[in-house]
């Protein structure tokens, strides 16, 4: 395991000084989903939530809370994100909507946490959106799925 970054040699947190870094072209993917009543999931699928398109409204979110990214996570650099795509798929065998955000820069530090961000933001703005009906949902599995670009090069995290 690499050496903590974001602590100086006293422990006192700081944010890392990426100034010399190499700017590069950096992706990063992260995944969420969250679980439902079959009910709720069919009155997303189908359009008929009261508070309206929810996936619409948990793109926007994702999307906002990716650039938002700074501003929430302390030791976070601010960025000029190039691409957000965010994508939903439901998945009616398990009750669950999986949640996919592919965040891209081109910079000195990476996007991993703008990913991560993202997709939680969507899955709690589906929360929100259709709580109403289903409260004992469940957010879980956000997780970082891949990133390239940079000093670390590439990973990919290994099939389960």
């Amino acid at each position: 395991m690499s050496e903590l970054t974001h602590f100086d040699e006293a422990g006192n947190a700081r944010m890392v000084d990426v100034g010399a870094k190499a700017e590069t072209h950096r992706i990063a993917i992260a995944h969420g989903e969250i679980r439902m009543q079959p009910e709720t999931l069919r009155l997303i699928v189908e359009g008929r939530a009261k508070k309206g398109d929810v996936l619409g409204v948990a793109r926007v979110a994702a999307i906002m809370a990716a650039k938002k990214t700074s501003e929430i996570i302390p030791l976070c650099h601010p960025l000029m994100l190039t691409s957000i795509t965010v994508d939903f798929r439901p998945n009616e065998a398990e009750n669950l909507v999986e949640i996919e955000v592919q965040v891209e820069t081109r910079g000195q530090t990476g996007v991993e946490m703008e990913a991560l961000t993202a997709a939680s933001a969507a899955a709690l703005t589906i929360y929100d959106m259709v709580k109403a009906v289903d409260r004992g949902m469940v957010i879980g599995e956000i997780r970082l799925e891949q990133k390239s670009g940079g000093r670390s090069g590439d990973w990919r995290r290994a099939a389960e």
